[in-house]
């Protein structure tokens, strides 16, 4: 034995001892170790493997303990200072009170704020939870593994494989587990998850006898670690470690949990501070002033502890897990799958969409249109097909769709029995910078030859002939530029051109690369058609009607490209290819970026250059992808988007994955976060300016009047009531208006916001003052109950319209209602602030019964309050033209 097995309880995290050994011996020594043959594990030993080793998954996928999740909740810095105040409650009204005077009722309504803060907001992140492991289950990826002996290979869930299994590599795919490799051919792949170092490394099997060369557990080149991704090639490889006991795993386990803060965590955290922030200055001052104007400096402080109450937000950090929770489900039933919910904010705030050309303008369905010789003439002997069917049916590569337009096309005509006539002898497989692929075949005869297949630009900087009239002759100018303008005119139709070269009778009979392609015959080219979709014109006229300007980024010919954008309506007057941006400077490419909507040739470090330029530019860019040469834009990108048919590194670096590539499914996404996103902003904004003038009207009273303005337990139970009535915004509908342009995080403008509104609400309050104690002569402490009646009940009805009115920019009511969850607990609010003082509960808290005459007068100031502040609300859109 080489390594002592380790039973999963005792399992070291990663094991860099274990790695060097796996890399060092040989194969013979692996397949004896780990029980295994070429031909894989059988099924009841991967069921033993996968009871022994756990799931090959990395940290964080388990439901969590829904106590924990209780308990959590119950940690933020509002709870906290409810709780302080609750317990500083304790000990002045029961602890320090004498045998028979203890008071529980401030402490009752505080605990019980604090227990529906808490526990609507474990409703939601329960519910959360739920909805994104369902829709986790959406969007998978899977793995090449040889099993049960069989010579192909079979398609499993990465979860499901166990140490000791064979998988198959190729490109496009993520490395689904830490692996040893077997057997490989031109293998490169991409570390930068795990080094940070953006180029690809080539990673071979070793000679027998051979041993690996790297100095660190990065640099083996038979060992390709978890999270990584192939680039180009292909390779057959062994298990050796899964799960947290991977080098991703250990990666995984340092930093579980730990998330970069995006703009709007950190507005919420500032808003959440400016509150507090403003609670801990102005409640010293309300308990000065009731203790010198009052001297009863106990009840002050009561008071004042009170007043910190009422102006917690402690509802905010459920309204914000209400809102995300609730938007990423309403975007799943539009299928559009959140895999970051703090996505639906920038999703929202999206400006410019990057998109690439082929499935998401066209219709994803490439068929093989032409083929034809290299002087533009019909192939009529099919030979420029057989040489295309040759190079695509023998390449172990990742198939394009033109690769299975061809397999198709051929498979119609009946010819495949042309592979019994010919046999591989080797491959270079496909990369982006070459943009072309190669085979080599040999028939019964034993002519050799390479067959190259690729982009026309890079099949012709490799021929230096072609077959004109039946006849090879140089590749001269003339020959050269008829052959360019043969792909040009069609690419002007519309279709994307490959061209086929090929070279017979190679003496060479291994060790092939990319040197051999060269002194190529270019023979003939294929002709694709992918049309554009019937939606596709409609949904950018849609996403540009709601602010969101569509690029093209795109690696194929300029003239398709532009064909395409033509047919679909993106403006191609400004087009850049991508051999041109590379001789701009950053600056130069800044100044450009705003007039060009269309990209071309481009290769996926330019991608991602462009996506940082424009984010440079103060815009909000996502990026919609689904190849390997798209994970890096995806990741760079403030919202990577792909879609589930994606190869799995493009999934793995998107934040949001699509069920359907349609650009009609992204524009449903957009308006969904724009909704989440309003939503949450008109809690902020209704809490900020209602605490801001409750504070002025506080003080205001509490510095003329010989009694205090409100009973602390009244002050708690009108916050209470007015806490319940905001627990259904986050099912609010948003106006048509708010939707049609992107609205990014931009805390500027809230403290304006506070000091235009907040006053409003105060100026009625003093007149409530003035009425109760000049009108009705509530002006002595004998009548405070009925003084402090009537403000407890004008205060929670202004307070409460407060939703209605901030909601919208528009006059509520008539020409905006809120959606019928608002409307209904509102007016049930409403409605039990006014029936309370004439019930037992509320004579518990002091409140009285009010005359008849008093509501006259409550239902003028109501109507004064809301023409009001729909006045300063027109003033402020036209002065700012802001509102939410």
């Amino acid at each position: 034995m080489i390594w002592k097995k380790k039973t999963p309880a005792k399992a070291a995290a990663f094991d860099t001892g274990k790695v060097f050994l796996a890399a060092t011996q040989s194969l013979e020594t692996i397949y004896s170790y780990f029980q295994t043959t070429p031909g894989g594990l059988g099924d009841d030993e991967v069921k033993a493997r996968l009871k022994e080793y756990g799931p090959n998954e990395i940290v964080g996928k388990h439901r969590q303990n829904p106590l924990l999740m209780f308990v959590r909740t119950f940690i933020n810095p509002f709870i906290g200072i409810l709780m302080a105040l609750a317990l500083v409650a304790l000990v002045i009204d029961v602890l320090m009170a004498p045998p028979g005077e203890q008071e529980w009722s401030s402490i009752v309504v505080i605990t019980t704020m604090v227990f529906v803060s808490a526990l609507l907001r474990f409703m939601q992140e329960w519910r959360s939870g739920k909805a994104s492991e369902a829709l986790g289950k959406m969007v998978s990826n899977t793995a090449s593994v040889y099993r049960n002996g069989n010579t192909e290979s079979e398609e499993t869930g990465i979860t499901g494989l166990v140490p000791g299994d064979i998988v198959y590599l190729s490109a496009g795919d993520m490395v689904p587990a830490d692996l040893r490799i077997i057997e490989s051919k031109d293998l490169f792949v991409s570390q930068s998850s795990l080094t940070g170092e953006s180029g690809a490394v080539e990673k071979q099997a070793l000679l027998p006898g051979g041993k690996p060369h790297g100095r660190g557990v990065a640099e083996l080149e038979n060992i390709c670690y978890m999270g990584s991704n192939i680039i180009s090639g292909s390779a057959k490889s062994i298990v050796f470690a899964t799960g947290k006991n991977t080098y991703l795993g250990t990666i995984a386990k340092s930093i579980s949990g730990v998330r970069a803060q995006t703009a709007f965590d950190r507005g919420i955290g500032n808003v959440s501070m400016l509150l507090i922030r403003f609670m801990l200055v102005m409640v010293p001052f309300v308990f000065l002033i009731n203790g010198i104007t009052k001297g009863d400096w106990f009840q002050a402080f009561i008071f004042a502890v009170s007043v910190a109450v009422g102006l917690t937000p402690e509802m905010l950090p459920m309204i914000v897990t209400a809102n995300l929770s609730k938007g990423a489900v309403a975007m799943a039933k539009k299928k559009t799958i959140v895999k970051n919910l703090n996505a639906i904010q920038n999703f929202g705030a999206m400006n410019i969409l990057c998109t690439d050309k082929t499935g998401t303008l066209t219709r994803d369905c490439v068929v093989l249109e032409k083929y034809i010789n290299a002087d533009g003439t019909p192939d009529d002997t099919k030979r420029v097909l057989r040489h295309a069917w040759f190079n695509s049916y023998f390449q172990t590569g990742l198939k394009n769709l033109m690769d299975r337009a061809i397999l198709s096309h051929v498979r119609e005509l009946r010819l495949e029995h042309l592979r019994d006539s010919y046999a591989k002898v080797d491959e270079i497989p496909f990369d982006f910078t070459r943009r072309r692929m190669s085979v080599v075949v040999e028939d019964r005869q034993g002519k050799r030859q390479i067959i190259t297949k690729g982009a026309v630009e890079e099949m012709l900087s490799i021929c230096d002939y072609a077959e004109s009239g039946g006849f090879v002759a140089p590749m001269t100018p003339e020959l050269r530029g008829k052959a360019a303008a043969v792909s040009r005119n069609m690419n002007k139709e519309g279709m994307r051109v490959l061209a086929v070269a090929q070279k017979s009778w190679i003496e060479k009979d291994h060790g092939f690369s990319v040197a051999d392609e060269s002194q190529m015959v270019l023979i003939g080219f294929l002709a694709f058609l992918d049309p554009p979709k019937p939606s596709a014109a409609g949904a950018i006229a849609r996403l540009h009607a709601h602010g969101v300007e569509v690029k093209v980024l795109s690696g194929d010919n300029e003239a398709v490209v532009k064909t395409i954008c033509r047919q679909v309506g993106v403006d191609t007057a400004g087009a850049l290819t991508g051999p041109d941006l590379e001789q701009k400077s950053d600056e130069q490419l800044k100044r450009e970026l705003p007039r060009i909507k269309v990209f071309s040739r481009l290769t996926p470090l330019q991608k991602t250059r462009i996506i940082t330029l424009l984010q440079e530019q103060d815009n909000t860019v996502g990026f919609l992808g689904d190849g390997i040469n798209d994970a890096s834009a995806l990741r760079h990108a403030d919202v990577g988007i792909s879609v589930d048919t994606a190869v799995d590194i493009a999934k793995e670096s998107a934040d949001i994955i699509l069920l359907e590539k349609d650009l009609m499914v992204l524009e449903d996404g957009v308006i969904e976060g724009r909704k989440t996103f309003g939503n949450i902003m008109k809690y902020i904004k209704m809490t900020a300016s209602s605490n801001f003038g409750n504070m002025f009207s506080v003080l205001a009273a509490s510095a003329f009047l010989p009694f205090l303005p409100m009973l602390p337990i009244q002050l708690l139970v009108q916050n209470l009531l007015y806490d319940i009535s905001q627990t259904t915004v986050p099912f609010d509908r948003m106006d048509p208006e708010y939707l049609r342009k992107p609205r990014k995080w931009d805390a500027s403008g809230l403290g304006r916001f506070i000091v235009c509104i907040g006053p409003v609400s105060s100026v009625f309050d003093i007149v409530t003052f003035l009425l109760l104690w000049y009108l009705f002569g509530y002006n002595n402490p004998e009548l405070q109950s009925l003084f402090q009646s009537g403000w407890f009940v004008e205060g929670l009805l202004s307070q409460t319209l407060i939703v209605h009115m901030i909601r919208t920019r528009k006059i509520p009511f008539l020409q905006s209602t809120a959606s019928w969850p608002v409307v209904v607990l509102t007016l049930a609010v409403m409605a039990v602030g006014i029936v309370l003082p004439f019930t037992h509960m509320g004579a518990a808290i002091g409140l009285v019964p009010l005359p008849a005459a008093w509501f006259p007068w409550l239902v003028a100031i109501l109507l004064s309050y809301c023409i009001l502040t729909q006045i300063v609300k027109q003033w402020y859109i036209g002065r700012f033209h802001r509102w939410l």
